[in-house]
């Protein structure tokens, strides 16, 4: 039986196994020790804090009827002894003993266990730039980072704001400070925003949205330096292109493992540089387990080790640790890559390999972008997300999704995860048993839709290009009909502004036949391209020859048009 079991860290894994090992026993002794003054707190909430959508720090850390989950309540409710503002200085693994201190009083204690979690989170990226350590450059990592920053806004002397790095928490404060009304830019030394999330042609989409609501996005850039005023705060960030005027700079560029610790103790690292775990969170050191952002995640559809740091993995290894040491078979099967962020009123999700990434992992790639509204048409509220779909080309599995837009992603992305956890093909999900009604979904779900769309590409009959290969052919210069069969009405309201469009309804192509060219490459496409797959079906009736559709028609077109799409 173990009798002790030592937590170093209690924010999310810590405090998850600590209270799943007093549940399934009760009689062992169970410690956290923690170098913050807060435990088990909500760090994914810190952006809504920051924007007061929270307001109070304290919800981030309380219980959902208002109870601080401090010291006091582990000890009365869950019956386990924390120990904050104590960081763990050395790990005795011979001895099974953690020797500490305490940050304030530099009083020295050592902790026995018979089993060690390590719970050591991530530490945020700080690049090492020039003047990076002036006043008012933040990072986001901990209660204490957001009530810096927000205390900072409330002062009412930010008027502009430069935020480096557009990952999750990059985006998610470029919304805060949305909120506060600053006028913010977004530095991404990358080609694309939510480079690590999103592939080019759906990251393009999200910068578009973003641009038009006033946020500065930058992208291909790198920041080389930070000045400061004569008080020693930032006034300007330099990139390799332009000078930024700012008052306050969040560095948002990653985050990396803490491993620190754990490597001085002789644990082993992964190919990631995060700690290497087996499918039961166990350490190289059978006694010392370990979770959340410290470890490395096995991918579930590559097989490959990725570094995958969240608050929900973190959680789950937080429970499948506690059942291992309590006697369970429990075991973690990996992750999907699985992730989702609102960024005003737009909301992006994605899960399992964007299409780059099966590329480079060597599979046979086949995509579709599906744009639709989320519910039908004459329901109050829908508004338009747009689906990219990844398939194996070979087998028709699929591999994975990215879906943006003002519906509802959230669902959509969830049917995935559950289709890719379970290996179904493409033509599988169609068949989903979806519910529905008009409040919640179109008679045929978007994913269904999407789905249908990527099995008639699969088996031939779609014949399609995406809005990106459409952009390479504008700028090559390439020799073909670009066709738009929309109404004039909608023509005049929303277009993509080039000389090479010609305007046919679908309606009329018909009789309009006759004036186009059989030898020639036709492109069609229409508001989401229905209607363009309808007119590529018709011309091929008709004897046409080369004719594709543009995926995901104008809503998906992510770059200049005349109009606006997202209000």
């Amino acid at each position: 039986m173990i009798q002790k079991v030592l937590i170093i860290g209690g924010v999310a894994t810590g405090t998850k196994a600590a209270a799943r090992i007093k549940r399934r026993n009760p009689d062992t002794e169970v410690t956290i020790i923690e170098q913050g003054a807060i435990v088990s707190y909500g760090a994914c909430g810190l952006p809504y804090f920051i924007s007061d959508v929270v307001h109070d720090q304290k919800e981030l850390f309380s219980t959902p009827i208002g109870i601080p989950r401090d010291e006091i309540f582990f000890k009365n409710v869950k019956r386990v002894a924390v120990y904050t503002k104590t960081r763990a200085e050395e790990i005795d693994r011979n001895n099974k003993v953690v020797k500490t201190v305490h940050i304030e009083t530099g009083e020295k204690k050592d902790f026995s266990y018979d089993k060690l979690i390590l719970a050591l989170g991530g530490i945020p990226v700080a690049p090492p730039l020039k003047g990076v350590n002036l006043r008012n450059i933040f990072q986001l990592r901990t209660i204490e980072d957001g009530l810096a920053i927000k205390q900072y806004l409330a002062k009412g002397k930010a008027n502009q704001t430069v935020i480096v790095g557009s990952g999750l928490i990059g985006l998610e404060m470029a919304e805060a400070l949305y909120d506060w009304g600053i006028e913010t830019s977004v530095i991404e030394m990358l080609d694309w925003i939510l480079p690590t999330v999103f592939d080019r042609d759906m990251g393009l989409i999200l910068s578009r949205y973003l641009e038009g609501k006033g946020v500065h996005i930058f992208t291909s850039e790198k920041v080389v330096r930070f000045e400061g005023d004569e008080t020693g705060a930032v006034k300007r960030a330099i990139t390799d292109k332009r000078e930024l005027t700012t008052d306050l700079v969040l560095l948002a560029v990653g985050v990396k493992p803490n491993v620190d610790l754990a490597k001085k103790a002789g644990l082993a690292l992964g190919e990631t540089g995060a700690l290497q775990v087996n499918d039961y969170l166990q350490t190289s050191d059978p006694d010392i387990y370990a979770g959340g952002d410290c470890v490395e995640n096995t991918h579930r559809l590559s097989g490959k080790k990725i570094y995958a740091p969240l608050g929900s993995t973190a959680n789950k290894h937080g429970r499948i640790i506690a059942d291992h040491i309590t006697g369970g078979k429990s075991s973690f099967p990996g992750v999907l890559g699985t992730a989702i962020c609102k960024v005003i009123d737009f909301n992006a999700a994605k899960t399992g390999l964007t299409e780059h990434e099966a590329r480079a992992q060597g599979f046979e790639v086949e995509t579709v972008i599906c744009p639709g509204p989320d519910r039908p048409h004459y329901f109050p509220g829908w508004g338009n997300i747009i689906i990219k779909l990844i398939a194996d080309r070979k087998n028709g599995k699929l591999l994975g999704a990215q879906i943006m837009g003002q519906g509802d992603v959230a669902k959509r992305i969830e049917i995935v995860v559950s289709a890719l956890s379970l290996k179904a093909p493409v033509k599988e999900i169609a068949t989903f048993d979806l519910a529905y009604a008009p409040p919640f979904s179109p008679a045929l779900d978007n994913i269904i839709t999407a789905a249908n769309v990527l099995e008639n590409k699969l088996n031939g009959m779609a014949k399609s290009l995406s809005p990106l290969e459409v952009r390479e052919k504008l700028e090559r210069g390439d020799d073909f009909i670009f066709l738009d069969v929309r109404s004039p009405k909608e023509y005049e309201e929303l277009r993509i502004d080039h000389p090479k469009i010609t305007l046919i309804p679908l309606g009329k192509l018909q009789e309009e036949l006759k004036n186009l060219p059989k030898d020639k490459e036709v492109i069609t496409f229409c508001q989401i391209s229905l209607r363009g797959y309808e007119a590529q079906r018709m011309l091929e009736a008709h004897g046409f020859k080369k004719v594709k559709f543009m995926e995901g028609g104008v809503v998906a077109w992510p770059f200049e048009m005349v109009g606006k799409i997202w209000q």
